[in-house]
């Protein structure tokens, strides 16, 4: 990958893809618009369903659970039906819950709803890189650049798109979610071909069996604590800041863009020069530190460290999903699968978490705690060292390869 320019204007230019690739990264780009859609509006989903913080935040705790229980079930499922089935199943799943979760007369249903999301989402987000880098032309380098870009337009659009259509009523960003998906649904119908299934089919519990590795397992222990503290600023921040729809939609697409830019131009500059673990450690404990001023700002002050913490949690994606795929000998989707399985119960925790600890205490300490996390992510990452020093994590950013699959927070 070193010497090669993915913007190259020549046959493995990230801009000359076949029509394939590029339905499925517009999809993805939807896909995860899907996790931050709710930012903006979870306010007014709380006034329009007469429920608390608390309640409203099940909607990422369902929505997360799900897809953790899920990465067991992805690679059985791939392996068995193929890229193009799986992906579809996803898609189709989306598209019929997001419009059920804007139909929703109580925060009960709309929380069942997110879960059958977060299965559909899943299936498709588990997938849908070895999909691109399957189908992509000119290698794996560029495939992998669109898919990381995918992510970050995504996750900064989110709350973008949110806002945009929560001002109107908190239901359309559901039903514009669904729309969406629909057509990222034919695209992929259209335009994309069946992928050739992998010589040895995925189990249920081998992605828990690659956690045996001492060095997958440090990493997915730092990653489910760093994940407590991403989802305390993801789900807990947007009722601190308790601002318009529009307002918080401007916030989270300016946090959006941090993270793309961080994620994708300057986590493997960072990288390359002071080595993986060295940027993760500094990067964890910056956002722990962004996390207590953001605790114990004022208003404006908690704006712009909800903002910074955007390029640390970009970093710290790129860092942990390389750590994952190359700090063990099991098959790459399989360890994916197991990281991934680990973290998001931490996403499914903080939402519900942190709101019940400003009510038992006060608004600072939900932040105190993310901090401490994060703190303790980066404590993880000292001890075991020796475990996740790898040739590929600290030599060359290790991304995937045609049988590799890796999923993205955020």
């Amino acid at each position: 990958m070193q010497g090669e320019d993915p913007f190259d204007q020549g046959a493995g230019s990230i801009l000359r893809q076949p029509k394939a690739v590029w339905a499925t990264a517009g999809a993805s780009v939807v896909a995860f618009m899907g996790i931050g859609l709710v930012d903006p509006i979870l306010p007014s989903i709380a006034k329009g369903l007469e429920a608390t913080p608390s309640q409203v935040s099940l909607l990422f705790t369902s929505y997360f659970l799900i897809t953790a229980v899920a990465m067991l079930v992805t690679g059985f499922v791939s392996s068995r039906i193929g890229g193009r089935k799986t992906l579809l199943a996803g898609l189709a799943l989306v598209v019929v819950f997001a419009a059920l979760s804007g139909t929703s007369s109580s925060v009960g249903e709309l929380v069942g709803f997110r879960a059958g999301w977060g299965l559909g989402n899943a299936l498709f987000v588990s997938t849908a890189l070895a999909v691109i880098v399957g189908a992509a032309a000119g290698g794996s380098s560029a495939a992998i650049l669109l898919y990381e870009s995918a992510l970050g337009l995504g996750m900064a659009c989110g709350p973008l798109v949110g806002a945009l259509l929560g001002d109107a009523s908190w239901r359309y960003p559901f039903f514009g979610t669904a729309a969406l998906m629909a057509i990222g649904f034919i695209c992929i119908t259209a335009f994309l071909k069946e992928q050739p299934r992998p010589a040895r089919k995925t189990s249920l519990l081998d992605p828990i069996k690659a956690l045996g590795h001492g060095g997958l397992a440090s990493v997915a222990t730092s990653a489910f604590f760093y994940n407590y503290s991403f989802f305390t600023i993801l789900a807990f921040t947007p009722f601190v800041l308790n601002m318009t729809p529009y307002k918080s939609g401007a916030v989270f697409f300016a946090w959006g863009l941090l993270l793309a830019v961080f994620s994708v131009l300057v986590a493997p500059r960072l990288q390359e020069r002071f080595g993986s673990l060295k940027v993760l450690g500094a990067s964890l404990v910056l956002l722990a530190a962004d996390l207590l001023v953001l605790g114990y700002g004022n208003h404006t002050t908690a704006i712009v460290c909800t903002i910074v913490s955007g390029a640390f949690i970009g970093m710290n994606n790129t860092v942990y999903t390389e750590l994952a795929l190359g700090v063990s000998d099991a098959p790459r989707p399989v360890a994916s699968a197991g990281y991934n399985f680990v973290r998001w119960f931490a996403a499914a925790a903080a939402p519900y978490l942190a709101p019940k600890i400003e009510e038992w205490s006060n608004i600072h300490i939900p932040f105190v705690v993310a901090a401490v996390t994060a703190v303790a992510g980066a404590v993880v990452v000292w001890i075991r060292r020796s475990a996740l020093t790898h040739e590929a994590a600290e030599l060359e950013p290790v991304h995937a390869t045609e049988d590799g699959v890796t999923v993205f927070a955020d």
